[in-house]
């Protein structure tokens, strides 16, 4: 086991990794899961890689369960990374990839995360997990606590897209709908949790999330012949996809498994609740609630990041940016994609095609450079946002 402890984002206190952690005691910031990466590196090497299992598992030791620990899996992580010629040729972006994590299990990359978090939850004794969800998170919990003979609490605003509060209702979850937002929701849990003995799964209040995230840089890395691309889009929420490829991208130069050149990261965010874009154009180190939040793309609805600051340092130090899309947008260049790659992409996904054609107008993009659009999920989840 290469896991030696927690680790605080911000000030850097250690925790135990051996028992069950939220927030930072200290400042209530995230924590990271911290590696013997140079154990890692006698033990592995990135060339063994390929006669292991098609799944994020086969990064077994820079992820946290125990070697001698079934985790609990649908077959998550080993999504295709496919060349998007027709879209990409239509705008003259000759090296446009997309990275469709709709193929997940519950069709999205939060799999990714709550495959990783359950294992870990369920071998450190939680039996009740509770999370705020704009909805594929709780469908992600709900499978996996279902899997793992745990009890799912989910907390959902009452407009959350009716196919992801069916999914958690047959996944056996405890659903409950909220007059809000998910940041409302989130409240709701820490009100309730500590009489209910639910174990919050919110996104980075807990450290084993964004270890499940972190894999979609792995993969991105192993995918592309380990040199990452120029460019990457991602839908930004709560950031924990975006954040936990920083980490990946770290730990593997650790490794020597890559170089020193980052890609640049955009984050993309919808117009009706962008509150990384206001903050990263401000010049801020952390971001303002966004007041009166909207958008049909529910997982861009989150207009409070308990990860904000580790999101604007990444675009920041990556020389990215960050772009709104409004809804309109989303929706019509969503058949635009399906059209012509074959895929449903959720509205979150089309936010950043949506972006790119603005990205490459302005020339903050070049047309030559190799990009990555990551689609989180299935367009299937949200038929309530396209016309009958």
């Amino acid at each position: 086991m290469f896991l030696t402890h927690l680790g605080c984002t911000s000030c850097g206190l250690r925790h135990e990794w051996s028992r069950l952690q939220n927030l930072c005691t200290a400042c209530q910031k995230p924590l990271f899961p911290i590696y013997d990466l140079a154990a890692v590196g006698r033990a592995l090497n990135r060339d063994s890689l390929a006669t292991r299992e098609k799944s994020l598992w086969r990064y077994r030791e820079v992820l946290p369960l125990p070697p001698d620990v079934e985790p609990v899996s649908l077959g998550e992580g080993g999504t295709p990374l496919l060349r998007a010629a027709r879209f990409g040729g239509g705008l003259g972006a000759r090296n446009l990839w997309i990275k469709d994590e709709a193929q997940n299990p519950t069709q999205s990359f939060k799999a990714r995360g709550m495959a990783v978090a359950v294992s870990m939850a369920k071998h450190l004794g939680a039996t009740r997990l509770a999370v705020p969800t704009a909805g594929n998170a709780g469908g992600a919990l709900a499978a996996y606590a279902a899997r793992a003979g745990l009890e799912a609490h989910i907390f959902m605003p009452r407009d959350t897209p009716r196919a992801n509060v069916i999914e958690c209702r047959e996944l056996g979850a405890d659903v409950v709908l909220i007059d809000g937002l998910i940041t409302d929701c989130g409240t709701e849990i820490a009100r309730r949790k500590e009489a209910e003995g639910w174990f919050d799964m919110s996104t980075l209040k807990e450290p084993y999330r964004v270890e499940g995230k972190k894999t979609l840089g792995y993969e991105l890395a192993e995918q592309l012949d380990w040199k990452l691309p120029d460019v990457v889009l991602y839908p930004t929420g709560g950031g924990t996809g975006l954040i936990g490829m920083w980490k990946a991208f770290d730990e593997m130069e650790a490794l020597g498994w890559i170089g020193s050149a980052r890609p640049r990261m955009f984050s993309i965010q919808a117009s009706g609740c962008a509150p990384i874009v206001r903050a990263f154009e401000a010049g801020a180190t952390s971001a303002a609630e966004f007041p009166d939040a909207h958008t049909c793309a529910s997982g861009l609805r989150v207009p409070k990041a308990v990860g904000d600051f580790l999101m604007l340092k990444i675009l920041r130090e990556s020389k990215g940016g960050a772009v709104t899309v409004d809804d309109e947008a989303m929706i019509r260049i969503t058949r635009e994609v399906g059209s012509t790659e074959g895929l449903f992409v959720a509205p979150e996904g089309a936010a950043c095609f949506a972006a790119l054609k603005s990205l490459l107008a302005s020339g903050k993009i070049a047309p030559d450079e190799r990009i990555v659009i990551f689609n989180t999920g299935s367009g299937i989840k949200y038929l309530d946002c396209y016309e009958q």
